[in-house]
């Protein structure tokens, strides 16, 4: 079987280390091919790490007609993951988006849209599913061993970023650069497993600080209540300002509750489940027997190298994704809810109503009084690139 030939679009912090795992052989079926930025500088960077073998290309046009690639890894700003993943599928390239898939929903859709046309593997870089904590955790929740959800919380306050981050590159933390904070830059992958684990919430209510404790515009500390379908509760709480952070996943069913944190999955387990000894118990106080457990799990992480190499064996063999493109726009959904929450002051329905989101969105960016050193500024939002 030839191998899979690999382009990257943006060698930034995330394209380079992708790039160095390619030309590392970590992803045996793929070879780096070549590479695409606007900035000399990265593309110097290229030539003396990856070498002369490796195309170097100064604009996204010139590396699509050069036709170098089979596929392509987008991993640039945020607003262009949507349109340069459409220009690869119009020529008949497989794609791999870094997250989040991009910014609002009805961008995301018209990427999906070009995705389901082409025929070709959608994959988004949501490494955090390859952990087998949250896959045990998702089969505990499938398989019905913790009964129907009643209530979930994830407080994911390890995200702690420092001003010097944000002072790094023009376009961070801003509305216009980066269109979000925290859930668009670090939580993307706790939104993703929240919905992969539990569902979609139905609705949503969130409060959010911008620039809270940071010189930035956007939001470093967010706590979100959601409602699902069934009457079930959630909670989310995400932050760059708390250090030390926590990382703690706790899902309430009717069968007991499960707790991931550090490592671990400990299943408080009812004997009798509760709705059954509500009915049942004659005893006055009491609750059900539950037992303790820690479930074992097995597996390693495999992170980023791990879906790139799912993604090749879609490619070269059809293997089931595990982290399909089109899936980025749900938890891109749950996030827009909470910004468009937080920004009206009031509850959002879900599915959300897309043009008002970009409406609000737009507002901020043209009412955006934060400015950054223009020497820095790396992206427009009217570019493509």
């Amino acid at each position: 079987m030839d191998k899979v030939r690999i382009g990257i679009i943006g060698i930034g912090n995330m394209g380079s280390a992708h790039a160095m795992n390619l030309a590392a052989g970590k992803v045996p079926d793929a070879v780096l091919t070549a590479v695409c930025d606007l900035r000399p500088g990265r593309l110097e960077w290229a030539e003396k790490t990856l070498g002369d073998e490796v195309q170097r290309f100064a604009d996204p046009e010139g590396f699509f007609r050069a036709k170098a690639a089979d596929a392509v890894m987008v991993c640039t700003p945020h607003y262009d993951h949507p349109p340069l993943a459409i220009r690869a599928f119009e020529n008949g390239l497989h794609v791999l988006v870094e997250k989040p898939a991009g910014v609002y929903t009805k961008q995301v859709r018209e990427m999906n849209e070009a995705a389901a046309g082409s025929g070709k593997v959608f994959g988004i870089m949501y490494n955090q599913r390859t952990n087998p904590l949250y896959q045990k955790a998702r089969e505990l929740v499938k398989s019905g061993e913790l009964g129907e959800i009643r209530r979930t919380n994830w407080i994911i306050t390890s995200w702690y970023r420092s001003q010097s981050y944000y002072d790094s590159g023009g376009w961070r933390a801003t509305w216009s650069g980066e269109g979000g904070g925290v859930l668009l830059n670090q939580a993307p992958h706790q939104l993703d497993l929240w919905q992969w684990i539990c569902g979609m919430p139905v609705r949503v209510r969130a409060f959010m600080g911008f620039g809270k404790m940071h010189d930035i515009e956007v939001e470093d500390d967010v706590t979100a209540y959601v409602e699902y379908e069934n009457g079930a509760t959630g909670v989310f709480i995400t932050s760059t300002c708390d250090t030390p952070g926590t990382n703690r996943l706790e899902i309430t069913g009717d069968r007991g509750k499960i707790v991931v944190e550090d490592g671990k999955i400990i299943f408080y387990r009812l004997r009798v489940p509760e709705r059954q000894f509500n009915r049942e118990y004659r005893g006055g106080f009491g609750e059900p027997e539950c037992w303790k457990c820690e479930i074992p799990v097995h597996g390693q992480q495999t992170d980023h190298v791990g879906i790139m190499n799912n993604w090749v064996d879609a490619i070269a063999r059809g293997t089931p994704l595990l982290a399909p493109g089109e899936e980025g726009i749900l938890g891109l959904t749950i996030s827009n809810a909470m910004h468009l929450s937080a920004w009206t002051d009031g509850w959002v329905e879900l599915p959300i109503d897309g043009d008002l989101f970009y409406e609000k969105l737009q507002e901020r960016i043209r009412t955006s009084t934060f400015k950054k050193d223009a020497k820095n500024v790396t992206l427009d939002v009217s570019r493509t690139y």
